[in-house]
């Protein structure tokens, strides 16, 4: 009974027109975004009005579908702004509206009917007849929960009629869902409406009743314990478990992250997903040797085999980063250029990166400024050249740097 997508959807983040634009360039066939209001990443760059309609513009020229959050949970003062968006939002014909209010899910069949809604993974759909009930209010597409194994994504194919997306990479959050109160509580912040502090990221200690002003520690590294910080998902390896299940969409988390990890997400996820429509069930160590190079906690895979594992990674909080993003390649009428994230020196080896896991190492030669000025140094934030470049390197091509051990 399930409907099913042609092919498998590389579903990416854009938290904003840059972002939006390496995730084209890097592969993605839709990406998922938000305006000022409504979605569940307040503190993202997102996209005004004006912004949207350049990022229809370069969708569709490249055959890429947009996905807009309202994911947010609404309060009733709320729907009359909601209402006055959604009549603006119409005329950009943008291919669905990510929703989990049902509130929100009624305003947009009443505004504009003929939009496609899908359910955001706030709705928690743990089973078909939950999903059953949201078809039957109009929902095309189903985000599953989180939490579930691949069993339980298995159940829901045979008993309704939806598109089926999973996330398969990115942060996951410790709460069902990520309907937390966590954030409201310490930080005022509600991750249910888009503005979450990830206090389950803090550093806490231990305070006795009768001992206020004694914290204690429970000893475990040298930088502190941590009760509530999660590891991050990576499914590389298992697309084909996934897609045997009815999964046609492989969403990857990500909207606050910079384009250096769209672009090797993207690049990644693109090479396995493909190969996974050639009928090939074998991974590419590569595609893992990859993902380690993006700034991420531990790697796990989630409740997808039924682990009671809690997913919480005991150990130092912050992230894991073996490579610096250095800078990316821009055009001028005189030809490429790197515009500079990190600083680097003449001399150095660097790593050159484009769609389709290319690499090349060169070694930073005839460092300049745009004057053709001579330099040693390149500062962030700078416009420079090099000598040595490939063939194939065009701009959106980025540049790396192993960290030292």
């Amino acid at each position: 009974m399930q409907k099913t997508l042609k092919t498998f959807e590389l579903l990416a983040p854009a938290g904003d027109l840059d972002k939006l634009k390496t995730a084209v360039r890097f592969g993605a066939d839709a990406v998922y975004l938000a305006s000022g209001s409504f979605g569940l990443r307040a503190r993202a760059a997102n996209f005004s009005l004006e912004q949207l309609r350049e990022a229809r513009r370069i969708t569709h020229e490249a055959g890429v579908k947009i996905y807009l959050t309202l994911n947010a949970s609404l309060r009733a003062t709320e729907f009359p702004p909601l209402r006055d968006l959604l009549e603006e939002l119409r005329p950009l014909d943008l291919d669905a509206y990510i929703v989990a209010d049902a509130g929100v899910l009624a305003t947009v069949r009443q505004i504009d009917p003929q939009r496609k809604l899908h359910l955001s993974t706030q709705a928690n759909t743990c089973n078909p007849l939950a999903a059953a009930f949201w078809q039957q209010a109009g929902v095309c597409r189903i985000n599953l929960a989180r939490e579930l194994t691949l069993a339980d994504m298995g159940a829901f194919a045979p008993e309704v009629d939806v598109e089926l997306e999973a996330f398969v990479h990115g942060a996951m959050c410790v709460a069902h869902s990520g309907r937390c109160l966590i954030s409201s509580a310490l930080a005022g912040r509600s991750a249910n409406r888009g503005d979450c502090a990830q206090p389950c990221r803090w550093h806490y200690q231990l305070t006795e009743e009768l001992r206020p002003g004694q914290p204690m520690r429970v000893e475990e590294d040298q930088r502190g314990t941590y009760f509530f910080n999660s590891r991050d998902l990576c499914l590389v390896d298992h697309l084909a478990e996934l897609a045997a299940t009815g999964v046609r969409s492989f969403k990857i988390e990500g909207r606050m992250k910079g384009i250096y990890y769209v672009a090797i997400t993207t690049d990644v996820y693109r090479q396995a997903i493909d190969r996974l429509q050639q009928g090939v069930r074998q991974s590419d160590p590569r595609w893992r040797e990859e993902l380690e190079t993006v700034s991420h906690r531990p790697y796990d895979n989630g409740f997808l085999f039924g682990s009671t594992d809690a997913k919480v990674h005991h150990g130092d909080t912050h992230y894991i980063r073996t490579y610096d993003f250095v800078g990316v390649l821009e055009s001028s009428p005189q030809g490429l250029f790197i515009a500079t994230k990190n600083r680097f020196f003449a001399g150095e080896t660097l790593e050159l990166i484009g769609p389709g896991l290319r690499r090349t190492a060169l070694v930073v030669k005839n460092l300049q400024n745009l004057k053709g000025e001579d330099l040693n140094l390149a500062q962030p934030n700078s416009q420079v050249k090099i000598e040595g470049l490939p063939t194939w390197a065009t701009a959106g091509d980025m540049l790396r740097r192993r960290k030292a051990d």
